[in-house]
C-alpha cells in the first residue's frame, strides 16, 4: 500500500523520529528480562533507567516519579480508576472536554461524577470548579480532580496555573492529562501541584504502546496492574527495553526538531489560507490560548466526512477530532461541550503538525482543501 504523501495528523500520532529508530534497533540486539540479575539483564535495565531519566527530564519529573505505562490511556485509567481505589476520596471532577479515555476512566471509578463545563472558546470554567470543590467540602468529601492541559481536538491550552492554584491549596487531589503538552509546553511536574499527571510516547515520535504515569510519592499506592514487583511495584508486566528506549531517545530529542519546524508560524499560515478560502470560516478557539501545532475548523456546508475523503484522495492526511472517536458515528463531545451547533460541528476538520510539518505540505493542504471545497460548492449550486 503506498502511503499518503502528506502526513497532517501529529495529534493522533507523531511519525518516528530518526533517533528513535536508530534506538529501537539498537535495543533489539540485547536478549533478555530486564529484571533479571544476569549481564544481559543489567544491559537491559541500564536502557529502562537511561529512558527513565530522558523522560523525566522532559517532564521536569524526577525519575522516581516516573512510571512507565503501556499507554498514555493506561496511565489515565491508573491515575482515576486505580486513584479510586487507593486514595481517600469519595467523588471524581472531571470537565466536559476530556479525552474519552479520562472520561471513560470516571465511569469506570464507581464513584459520583462532578462534570465541568467549557467555556464558548473551549476553556475550563474555573468558577464552577471552585464550586464543584465547595459543594464537596460541604459534604465532607475529597474528590479526584481530572483535567487535561491541552484540548487534544482543539489545542486550547486550560489555565493550569489557576487549576494548580485552586486544588493546591485544597485538600483534594489533582491528575492531570498532559499528552498534547508533553513537549510542546514546560511541564514541570515535581513542582507543581499535581498529584499525579499522564504523558505518552508516540505524540512525541516514539512508537505506539508506551506512556508514563508521573506520581508524587503520597500517590505510590495508586496502582493498575499488579505483578511481579515492576516500576517499583507501581505497574506490573515486564518493560519493553527496546520500546522504551524509543520512548526515551524520542523525549532527549523531539523538542529540538518540534521548534525547528516553527509549527506556529504553520498553523497561523494555513489559518489565513482558510480565511482566504472561505469569508465563514470558523477555527474553534480562536479566542483562547491555543498550543501552536494544532487548527479545528469549520466550513458550513462543508461536511468533515466529505473533506476528509477528498483531501484523502489527494494524498492529504487529516482528521476531524480525536482518532479513538473520529472513527465512530457521533459529533465531537469536545465541540459540543463548547456548545458549537449541530450542523456546524459535522464540518469540523481538525489539522496538526509536527516534528516534520514542511511550508510545502501546507500549501498543498490550502490547495487540496481549495479544491475539494469548490467541488463540494459546484455540487449544491
Amino acid at each position: 500500500m503506498a502511503k499518503p504523501a502528506i502526513y497532517l495528523d501529529h495529534n493522533a500520532a507523531a511519525p518516528l523520529l530518526p533517533e528513535v529508530r536508530t534506538a529501537l534497533v539498537g535495543a533489539l540486539a540485547w536478549t533478555g528480562n530486564p529484571s533479571s540479575v544476569h549481564g544481559h539483564g543489567r544491559q537491559l535495565r541500564n536502557l529502562v533507567e537511561t529512558a527513565r531519566d530522558q523522560v523525566a527530564l522532559l517532564a521536569g519529573a524526577e525519575r522516581s516519579q516516573t512510571v512507565f505505562t503501556g499507554s498514555a490511556s493506561e496511565a489515565i485509567t491508573q491515575a482515576i480508576v486505580g486513584g479510586a481505589a487507593a486514595l481517600p476520596v469519595q467523588r471524581i471532577i472531571v470537565s466536559e472536554g476530556e479525552h474519552s479515555a479520562s472520561l471513560s476512566a470516571a465511569d469506570a471509578s464507581g464513584l459520583p461524577i462532578d462534570k465541568i463545563g467549557l467555556d464558548g472558546d473551549g476553556v475550563i470554567k474555573v468558577d464552577a470548579l471552585a464550586d464543584a470543590l465547595r459543594r464537596a467540602d460541604d459534604a465532607g468529601a475529597k474528590a479526584l480532580v481530572g483535567v487535561h492541559w491541552v484540548n487534544n481536538e482543539t489545542g486550547v491550552v486550560q489555565p493550569m496555573a489557576a487549576i494548580n492554584a485552586l486544588v493546591g491549596a485544597s485538600p483534594h487531589y489533582l491528575f492531570v492529562d498532559a499528552v498534547q503538552a508533553f513537549g510542546k509546553l514546560d511541564l514541570e511536574f515535581a513542582a507543581s501541584a499535581s498529584d499525579m499527571m499522564a504523558i505518552s510516547g508516540h505524540k512525541i515520535g516514539a512508537t505506539a504502546g508506551v506512556g508514563a504515569l508521573l506520581m508524587k510519592s503520597h500517590a505510590d499506592k495508586v496502582h493498575l496492574i499488579p505483578g511481579g514487583g515492576q516500576e517499583q511495584g507501581r505497574r506490573g508486566g515486564t518493560q519493553s527495553a527496546a520500546i522504551l528506549a524509543g520512548f526515551g531517545a524520542a523525549a532527549a530529542a523531539f523538542r529540538e526538531h518540534y521548534q525547528r519546524a516553527d509549527v506556529g508560524v504553520l498553523v497561523q499560515n494555513i489559518d489565513a489560507g482558510l480565511r482566504q478560502l472561505a469569508s465563514d470560516l470558523s477555527v474553534f478557539g480562536a479566542k483562547a490560548e491555543r498550543v501552536g501545532n494544532v487548527i479545528n475548523f469549520a466550513v458550513p456546508g462543508m461536511s468533515s466526512a466529505v473533506a476528509m475523503m477528498g483531501l484523502d484522495l489527494l494524498g492529504i492526511s487529516v482528521s476531524s477530532g480525536s482518532a479513538c472517536s473520529s472513527g465512530k458515528v457521533g459529533r465531537s463531545h469536545v465541540l459540543s461541550a463548547m456548545g458549537v451547533e449541530p450542523e456546524l460541528a459535522d464540518c469540523a476538520l481538525r489539522v496538526s503538525l509536527g516534528w516534520n510539518s514542511t511550508a510545502d505540505e501546507v500549501a498543498a493542504l490550502l490547495a487540496g482543501y481549495e479544491t475539494v471545497l469548490m467541488r463540494q460548492r459546484h455540487r449544491a449550486a
